[in-house]
């Protein structure tokens, strides 16, 4: 391409070449004014994946580091002041837009099934622009703008459109970008500012945000980084640290905040997104302003916020400097902020899902751009087509069902003057219980209703006495310990003494199951209404000889299993007590 046509190229707007294609419904790329081009090209060969670093899957999880490749490990934290490592490998910068004549402007029609969330901030709204428009050039010119992490195995190996997932999102502290010079710690390496464990539930159906406090006191274990050469070096632990600390200090990386969230709450992140503070400026500028609501008038002097009571629009300057004030609120706290945080974030998911936003290509692309120059991910979801499908998931969940909470924590007994939190071990291990156990914290309504006629009339029927039920227990993919609990709670409260625990199943599964003869149909729908089991769940097949000789079913607890008692058809598991809140509802800071 010679200058002159290569500066034609460089002044088209991307949002000029794209067209509504009648048939489809999709905006499609325009490459000639008679011939409008697909979308998404046709079918290419994969390049050969390197399989050398790859061990066999399990659980769709660790994926573990090139035996061969040296390790060394660090036994003492580095000085304070260092820098992060530098971000691992940035995809290769795409190709601008063909360039052509320019097309006529999209139509501005109502989309279908585009009712697209943003999940957090600046962490999810490219991939969201990428599945509402639709277009495979923009989005490998997206993959260029995002900065990828190799975590090791801190991470899972790839990404699961058949499984529930967990995705660690960071906020650093660290001042880069222009005007950024009045945020954060000066001189900060980049720590774990804000974070917040995304879970998604395997049906779709619901999410938690879980916000983990930046001063809450927890153990760093030891953290395997890769290094540039593709090296791994072994930084040591900390014991009882502030949380912030597992990111940017003595170059830990985002794998090591994954492996100090697991640490502490049990539940493995899968995957992470990182942003800075550049995120929030551009975000709600790309989106013309986020609605803020405040009970009183904010006039902060260190965060030069200035609100009236009230709801305002914020974006820019004046939105970081809403999500990032501290003294304007509540007891002044971390706490108090991250409920801010919370409240900005359901606004701003809300914005991305309004018509307003997805109806205009020109919006979107402006939105994903922005969005993709602050971001960082791991290698593992860094790819076209992963972060498509990522945004096909994450786009099913209605903000009903999408429930913000923070990690239950009290004051730090070690401290006069409270800085400091600890985990509230009292309530915090139900609410870890529920995200692993992929248990909704939102009444969500389960689709019954769907079921087959066939399928749903195996509940029909008359049902047996509890204690003429003949069950044999195996764990299938359930909590270790759960077929034993299970057993106790049939025994002990719902009366099914003739049961037993079997053990552990060849093969795990994601459902739970009873499989049963004929002839135990009554005995099958009195332990179904006991479980809350679907009429899916129940299969027809052949009975198994007990330890007694005689014949009974076999029921096996899969990974839905959500423990002794709680029946799998309900919504959700008892409530625990911590506040929450849902990203349908406008809420003011106060």
């Amino acid at each position: 391409m010679d200058a002159q046509s290569r500066g034609r190229a460089e002044n088209i707007d991307p949002a000029d070449q794209w067209v509504l294609n009648p048939n489809t419904g999709e905006y499609e790329l325009r490459l000639t004014p008679s011939a409008p081009q697909s979308a998404v090209p046709g079918p290419r060969r994969s390049p050969a994946r390197d399989t050398s670093r790859d061990t066999p899957r399990e659980t769709s999880r660790n994926a573990s580091r090139d035996p061969g490749a040296p390790v060394r490990r660090r036994t003492a934290p580095g000085a304070p002041g260092r820098e992060v490592p530098p971000q691992r490998r940035r995809g290769p910068a795409a190709d601008e837009p063909v360039a052509g004549r320019r097309g006529r402007r999209p139509v501005k029609k109502k989309p279908k099934a585009k009712k697209v969330l943003l999940w957090t901030g600046g962490s999810m709204a490219f991939v969201m622009a990428a599945a509402a428009i639709g277009g495979y050039a923009y989005l490998k010119h997206l993959e260029g703008n995002v900065a990828t992490t190799d975590i090791g195995s801190a991470g899972a190996s790839d990404f699961s459109k058949d499984e529930a997932f967990n995705i660690l999102i960071i906020g650093t502290d660290k001042r880069t970008g222009e005007g950024n010079e009045g945020y954060g710690d000066k001189g900060s390496v980049g720590h774990a500012d804000t974070n917040i464990l995304l879970h998604v539930s395997q049906d779709r159906t619901n999410a938690t945000a879980l916000s983990i406090p930046r001063d809450l006191i927890v153990d760093i274990p030891d953290c395997p980084t890769v290094q540039e050469d593709g090296s791994e070096e072994v930084i040591a632990g900390l014991q009882d640290v502030r949380f912030n600390r597992s990111l940017g200090e003595s170059g830990r990386d985002p794998g090591c905040t994954m492996r100090t969230v697991e640490e502490t709450t049990g539940i493995k992140p899968d995957h992470f997104m990182m942003a800075d503070f550049n995120a929030v400026k551009t975000l709600t500028t790309a989106v013309d302003g986020v609605e803020v609501c405040v009970e009183k008038a904010v006039n902060d002097k260190e965060s030069k916020l200035v609100l009236p009571a009230g709801t305002s629009k914020v974006e820019g300057e004046r939105a970081l400097a809403f999500v990032r004030t501290r003294h304007s609120f509540g007891n002044q706290g971390d706490l108090d902020r991250i409920k801010v945080q919370q409240q900005f974030l359901g606004s701003l998911m809300r914005k991305m899902a309004s018509s307003d936003t997805l109806t205009s290509p020109r919006k979107l692309l402006k939105l994903a751009d922005a969005a993709t120059k602050a971001l960082t991910v791991d290698k593992a979801i860094g790819k076209v087509g992963t972060l498509k499908d990522i945004a096909l998931e994450l786009k099913k969940v209605p903000t009903k069902n999408i429930t913000f909470t923070t990690i239950p924590v009290t004051d730090n007994p070690t401290e006069e003057i409270k800085a400091t939190v600890v985990v509230n071990e009292t309530t915090a291990p139900q609410v870890f219980d529920m995200i692993k156990n992929d248990v909704s914290f939102t009444a969500v309504k389960q689709q019954q209703a769907k079921e087959k006629a066939a399928v749903a009339a195996r509940l029909k029927g008359a049902k047996s006495a509890a204690s003429d039920v003949r069950v044999r227990i195996l764990n299938g993919g359930a909590p270790g310990g759960s077929a034993q609990q299970q057993l106790a709670y049939l025994q002990t409260e719902a009366g099914v003494d003739k049961s037993e625990n079997a053990g552990n199943a060849e093969q795990e599964q994601a459902k739970t199951t009873l499989e049963y003869a004929p002839d135990q149909a009554d005995q099958a729908r009195r332990l179904a209404d006991i479980m809350g089991l679907s009429g899916s769940a129940m299969t027809p097949g052949e009975s198994e000889i007990n330890s007694q000789g005689l014949p009974t079913m076999t029921l096996t607890l899969g990974k839905d299993f959500k423990g002794a008692g709680v029946k799998l058809n309900s919504s959700s598991a008892p409530a625990p007590d911590v506040e929450k809140s849902t990203a349908d509802k406008a809420q003011c800071a106060s």
